[in-house]
């Protein structure tokens, strides 16, 4: 039986090697150049007015200035982007979460304390036993 299972391994084996062999496809790397010119221009045409409108909004100005910048140094720098880079900025805001990930910090320290209550260290919660 243990030849049957040795032929069986290595038939197995070779297939998976081969198979994976069948979809490897060469790939380039692409230039900043390629890249700057697929970029459709109704993307870039809006997205600096709108980086320089979002900086109008008084939450974001007092926020900006408790961390000592100036807001006439953003506008500077955001007039100083490209169309490409102002709209690689926006979609980057677009996507970033506002406030989602508290659930999961919560959750992780709900654990944490569960793991370290259950191994005797402290005494959060009066359901759970030491194992000490």
């Amino acid at each position: 039986m243990s030849i049957f299972r040795r032929v069986t391994a290595t038939v197995l084996s070779a297939s998976l090697v081969f198979s994976g062999m069948a979809y490897a496809a060469p790939s380039a790397l692409i230039g900043t150049e390629q890249l700057a010119a697929a970029a459709t221009p109704a993307e870039t045409s809006g997205s600096r007015a709108r980086l320089l409108g979002t900086l109008e909004r008084a939450d974001l100005v007092a926020a900006l200035e408790a961390r000592g910048v100036s807001v006439n140094d953003v506008r500077s720098r955001v007039d100083a982007l490209t169309d490409a880079e102002a709209a690689q900025l926006l979609a980057q805001i677009d996507q970033a979460p506002a406030g989602a990930d508290i659930v999961g910090v919560l959750f992780t320290v709900f654990i944490i304390l569960l793991v370290t209550d259950i191994l005797g260290l402290t005494k959060v919660f009066p359901f759970t036993r030491a194992v000490r």
